[in-house]
């Protein structure tokens, strides 16, 4: 099993939305209420600037200077002891999840938990951890979808598996991560039986991602023809 390495950094962001009619009504019947409560959300950003600015930014800094000890161990393949106990006196990647959460380190720490409990063969505790991480960007949420999927395949649960390689799939366009995890998500189909979604996937592997160098691409001709493509 390939191990996912990687130092992640993520922006969390929170979206509410507000029906206007009921709100429209409130405000006609508290005409006060409008500028109060616009003053209590100028003041919840403010706070909130502080938090990031004086709280968030000095504790990443802690965080990432805390965490090179576990990585140190993960990077052995010392998976225990970065989750646990790097030595030292350092913390592992449990403790810090939960020591610095809340930021782009401790959120990493969340990955890096998964894949040591992955790695260890402890798939519902990787599967928990793995869920706690936030990716961002073109290569993080592909990863951490394709990991969540050989968790749940090592579980024999296939339905979740499936599920979690078609989001790795198309949660990057980067060629290489997309067509590993097109792979994966075709061999499963075929090993479940649904032929007409793995010949469909390993279709658009030879269409979408062609990697003649790979000698894994040059497999994909033999998988289209077993499942009767042409």
């Amino acid at each position: 099993m390939a191990k996912r390495k990687v130092s992640p950094a993520v922006e969390e962001v929170t979206v509410q939305e507000v029906n206007a009619n009921p709100a429209q009504k409130i405000w006609e019947k508290y005409p006060n209420l409008l500028p109060y409560t616009l003053g209590a959300i100028a003041v919840l950003i403010g706070g909130w600037w502080l938090y990031k600015s004086m709280i968030v930014a000095p504790k990443q800094k802690e965080a990432v200077a805390a965490m090179w000890h576990a990585q140190q161990k993960f990077e052995r393949d010392s998976f225990r002891l970065a989750l646990e106990d790097p030595g030292g006196g350092f913390d592992g990647f449990l403790t810090l999840a939960d020591k610095f959460s809340g930021t782009p380190a401790g959120n990493s720490a969340n990955y890096y938990a998964g894949i040591c409990y992955l790695q260890m063969g402890d798939f519902d505790n990787a599967i928990k951890y793995l869920k706690k991480f936030d990716g961002k960007g073109n290569l993080l949420p592909a990863m951490k979808h394709g990991a969540l999927g050989d968790a749940y395949s090592e579980k024999e649960d296939y339905g979740a598996a499936l599920k979690h390689y078609q989001k790795a799939v198309d949660a990057t366009d980067h060629d290489l991560l997309a067509g590993y995890y097109l792979k994966k998500l075709a061999l499963l189909n075929e090993y479940q039986g649904n032929k007409d979604a793995a010949l469909k996937a390993f279709e658009r592997l030879r269409r979408d991602y062609p990697n003649q160098s790979s000698s894994d691409w040059r497999d994909v001709e033999k998988y289209i023809y077993r499942l009767g493509g042409k």
